[in-house]
């Protein structure tokens, strides 16, 4: 804390010349300064609370104290310390050995050597204060330089452009803190037009944050060109990443990859947060589990996947967002970006909204506290056509059902809660929802033959006054209606009839509308259930 030298002693007899005090030379024995040794006082020494609390010269051989600084200064000869006081508080010590007449020091030297370091002390303060704001100084500019160092890395690796995908809208958005953080985004061309989509975070800030977020893109893009599953590559990354991970740091990271034809979206977490998805009944959250990259060598990551119908959208984040503060100190949270979600539409706007959002949160004078990075990904409604080309109607949502016996349930509760805002009455509901799930388990079955490779694939469509279900399987071109047997139930009970086409019949008894349709490859059945019963109430039959 205080060093202890001839500095010091040099310091002494230049101020009393200039104050015009006669300092005899023969008064003490000069040290030469090639062999003094500074004498360094631990912030725990009692010499330094004693010289503190001193009023003037201290007779160091006089001195008992349990001191190591102490008995280093008695083995160099010292025999009076001056405390260097200002403004209550201990800068530094004249220290003086023997006098060269070996007189002790009288009333009259300890007097002189008070208003010595009274003079001195203010100073030697100056000094040190100018001392140090030089070295603050060149601190600042190095960190500045850093910062800068750090914010071109993370720069020159965020995706220059975006892709730009037939009926998708892909936006993202990376605003840096004032201290640069880790926070990256990435869009990686993938084989068969596919894409991957990387969204992470670097504990840490500055250049070692930049490097390893660089490092982790660099593998991450190249483990993505050799490996098909998300899981799989993240797995990759960590075992690179592991052996060469600064202590205390470690990275989480999101990978999936979008099927833009089908909007697939096959995705691992690697500890990130994780990302939302906006339906037409609001916004659920997509769960992969897996710890961060960089902190232990064999890790699995679980791998997770959806489809992205038409009209809904992804939301990637890092958590520069839910953990923003507001005055009071309350987080923005998660709740409140997955009601963004649910609530917002998508693309760029979604992103734009949740900005102002988050501005009125924080407040309008609020120092952003991390970075904010967004990606979102936001599928386009789609639209059926009438046979004369007018649009009609709108496609609500789009899903696949693995062809295993029980997954009609599935099918049938994601229409049901598709078709609900519709005001659909809830005796018609229950039968749509039956018509649903026979039709599907007719797809499964006789269409793909239970295989869990050949789908069904589920479209609800929302037109004029009316609501349409479209469920097809891989069949190709089947029993069209006109073709179907009539069910009749003596002439089965004789076995003389099939137990096919009973499904049919359940089916266009509880809808209003029930067709068949097969191009060759795939077979369709189309339900179709007006939002005003016409047709149906009293449970007849109808073949149109």
């Amino acid at each position: 804390m205080v060093a202890l030298s001839s500095t010091f002693r040099r310091l002494r007899r230049r101020t009393a010349a200039g104050a015009g005090h006669r300092v005899p030379e023969q008064r003490s024995h000069p040290v030469p300064d090639d062999e003094a040794t500074p004498v360094d006082i631990a912030p725990n020494d009692p010499l330094l609370a004693y010289l503190q609390s001193a009023s003037g010269a201290v007779d160091v051989e006089a001195l008992e104290l349990d001191s190591p600084a102490l008995a280093e200064l008695k083995a160099a000869g010292v025999k009076l310390a001056v405390p260097l006081v200002s403004q209550g508080e201990l800068i530094g010590v004249l220290h003086l050995g023997p006098r060269r007449s070996e007189q002790e020091y009288s009333s009259d030297d300890r007097k002189l050597l008070d208003n010595l370091a009274a003079q001195a002390a203010p100073a030697l303060r100056v000094g040190q204060l100018v001392r140090q704001q030089q070295a603050e100084a060149r601190t600042r500019q190095r960190f500045e330089q850093e910062l800068e160092v750090a914010r071109l890395i993370q720069q020159n690796f965020l995706p220059k452009t975006l892709p730009e995908l037939s009926g998708w809208q892909v936006a993202a958005c990376y605003q840096p803190a004032r201290e640069v953080g880790g926070d990256f985004y990435d869009v990686i061309p993938l084989a068969g037009g596919q894409v991957g989509f990387v969204i992470g975070d670097v504990t840490d800030k500055g250049v070692p944050a930049a490097l390893v977020m660089a490092a982790t893109r660099s593998v991450l893009r190249a483990s993505a060109q050799r490996l098909i599953d998300p899981g799989a590559v993240l797995e990759r990354v960590n075992e690179h990443l592991c052996p060469d991970m600064p202590a205390k740091m470690f990275v989480t990271c999101l990978y999936g990859v979008l099927d833009p034809a089908t909007g697939h979206f096959r995705f691992a977490n690697a500890g990130h947060d994780l990302p939302y998805v906006k339906t037409a009944e609001g916004s659920v959250e997509l769960r992969a589990r897996g710890m961060p990259l960089g902190l232990m060598t064999g890790m699995k990551y679980e791998e997770r996947e959806t489809l992205l119908a038409p009209g809904e959208s992804l939301l990637l984040h890092s958590d520069g967002i839910v953990e923003a503060h507001d005055p009071q100190g309350q987080m923005f949270g998660f709740p409140r970006l997955k009601e963004l979600v649910a609530r917002y539409p998508g693309g760029g706007e979604l992103i734009d909204l949740v900005l102002a959002d988050l501005h009125a949160h924080t407040g309008p004078d609020a120092e952003q506290e991390d970075d904010i990075t967004m990606v979102v990904l936001q599928r386009e409604p789609a639209q059926s056509d009438s046979p004369n080309g007018k649009v009609i109607g709108k496609l609500l949502v789009e899903f696949e059902v693995p062809s295993v016996e029980g997954n009609e349930r599935m099918a049938l509760e994601r229409v049901a809660a598709t078709v609900v805002p519709l005001g659909l009455a809830p005796a018609r509901l229950r039968r749509l929802e039956t018509a649903v799930a026979e039709a599907t388990m007719n797809a499964m079955e006789h269409g793909n033959s239970y295989r869990a490779d050949r789908p069904v694939t589920v479209r609800v469509y929302a037109e004029p006054g009316r609501i349409r279900v479209e469920v097809a399987d891989l069949g190709g071109a089947r029993l069209a209606p006109g073709q179907a047997e009539v069910p009749d139930l003596e002439a089965k009970l004789a076995g003389l009839q099939r137990p096919r086409g009973w499904g049919l019949f359940l089916i266009k008894n509880m809808v209003d509308e029930a067709r068949e349709t097969g191009d060759g490859e795939r077979h369709t059945v189309e339900l179709v259930m007006h939002l005003e019963p016409e047709s149906k109430e009293g449970g007849d039959d109808d073949d149109t």
